[in-house]
């Protein structure tokens, strides 16, 4: 069986040079391109972000 807490956790990524010190999930950074390209977000684009954000993090910084 697997461990539900290691499930719950987002899988961190380190990108320095590509993403400052803050982090920023993967929905959110999707969102933030498709809006810059002038593409509006649906309700469906939300949930999507929400449920991306909370399985893949980018940072800059080390842990």
């Amino acid at each position: 069986m697997k461990d539900r807490t290691k499930q719950n956790k987002p899988i961190v990524i380190r990108l320095p040079g590509f993403v400052s010190e803050e982090e920023i999930g993967l929905g959110t950074l999707i969102k933030r391109a498709t809006t810059a390209l002038g593409i509006p977000a649906c309700n469906s684009c939300e949930q999507r972000a929400r449920a991306l954000n909370s399985r893949i993090v980018f940072h800059g910084k080390k842990h």
